[in-house]
């Protein structure tokens, strides 16, 4: 006898595409140079102390992103790949140097350092929203604003720059961190040349996130 919840004697169910196919959550982005990444660690090795309950990223795992994408099918990975293989532009001159707060400094929630370069930087990840936009991947709603994020405060797990929100004030989380920095020189971590850009796949845990390569993509004029 059929009960309702149940499969029909004989009918079991068959597995369904959405059971074996699992997303995946990438971004496109640019590896730092080993020597500026070096510079950044040994940073990162005398300030953490000044904002202990801050999440730090591990200098393994910084990169200049481009463009984040989200969760993505494995077939449509591989779309979005071929598109943006077809993108052209030379190679990149990038200076790491200077810090700030977003979403103010006057109420901190993530501490970075910037990235200067020509609007060749601003163009390449211009023409990557517009590429991945042509597979119904959503336009980026702010201009594009690089930098090294180096640390969060405790609240939540969100990506990218916050917005202000009403409320917004110091944080104790990084008042020690920023009375050590205005006691320092002005941080240059010095220039590298980028000569490609990355599909990577983000894998999150609790130990933080884990950037995987999936695919390289040559810095060349079309």
């Amino acid at each position: 006898m059929w009960r309702r919840g149940s499969a029909p004697s004989g009918r079991a169910r068959g597995p369904s595409p959405h059971d074996t196919i699992k997303e995946m959550r990438i971004f496109i982005g640019i590896d730092l140079d080993p020597e500026v990444r070096a510079r950044i660690s040994r940073f990162l090795e005398g300030v953490q102390g000044f904002a202990p309950e801050a999440r730090w990223v591990h200098p393994e795992s910084l990169h200049i992103t481009l463009k984040f994408i989200g969760e993505q099918a494995p077939d449509r990975v591989e779309a979005l790949a071929e598109r943006v293989r077809r993108i052209g532009c030379g190679a990149l001159e990038i200076r790491c140097s200077e810090h700030g707060f977003f979403p103010t400094a006057k109420a901190p929630r993530v501490f970075w350092i910037g990235i200067h370069a020509g609007p060749q930087l601003a163009e390449l990840a211009e023409s990557i929203d517009m590429a991945t936009a042509e597979l119904g991947i959503p336009r980026e709603d702010r201009p594009y604003s690089p930098h090294l994020t180096l640390a969060r405060d405790g609240a939540g797990r969100s990506s990218g720059s916050p917005k202000w929100r009403k409320g917004d004030g110091p944080n104790s989380i990084f008042a020690a961190l920023e009375k050590r920095l205005a006691a320092m020189t002005e941080l240059d971590f010095g220039t590298m040349t980028a000569h490609e850009f990355i599909l990577y796949q983000s894998q999150l845990s609790r130990g933080g996130s884990k950037y995987t390569k999936l695919q390289r993509f040559p810095l060349q004029q079309a």
